[in-house]
């Protein structure tokens, strides 16, 4: 199980961090921010596509096509928490060195829509824990799923 979490966690982190990373470098000045935010759903949801992989991966090649309701969450939750630290760890560096004014861009942008009762207070590494428990807790939603359409009993 250890070998298929980091096989498919890894690719999944990587994915997440460039992904995640060219979305915000290249499209951050372009578009406005609720397409880079649906850009960001997209990169979560591209990411996070190996807890499936993962998991029909350990059931068919390791444990010779049988896998539980239980077992296959787990991978994929902890699938989920290596693609959150992707996806975290690019949102950091983003905000805290890239453009470290992006906090005050936002809010800025967000009085001019008139949504001023949306601004919260956020530092980079809020944000980046904000990234890492929303990326984990979608995850677990798509191992349930993904648990439930690739679970075979003996």
């Amino acid at each position: 199980m250890k070998q298929t979490v980091l096989k498919y966690g890894i690719y999944g982190l990587i994915t997440g961090f460039i992904i995640f990373t060219l979305h915000l470098i290249l499209g951050i000045d372009n578009l406005d921010y609720s397409t880079n935010e649906i850009l960001g759903y997209v990169s979560i949801f591209l990411s996070l596509s190996f807890i499936f992989f993962g998991i029909k991966h350990y059931r068919d090649k390791i444990n010779n096509g049988v896998i539980s309701l239980g077992k296959a969450i787990i991978i994929g939750l902890f699938i989920s928490l290596l693609v959150g630290l992707g996806i975290a760890i690019a949102d950091f560096v983003y905000t805290k060195f890239i453009d470290p004014a992006f906090f005050d861009k936002f809010k800025k942008s967000l009085i001019e829509q008139g949504r001023e009762n949306e601004i919260i207070e956020m530092t980079s590494a809020t944000a980046a824990i904000f990234m890492l428990v929303l990326v984990t807790v979608i995850g677990f939603i798509i191992s349930l799923i993904s648990a439930l359409i690739l679970q075979r009993k003996k």
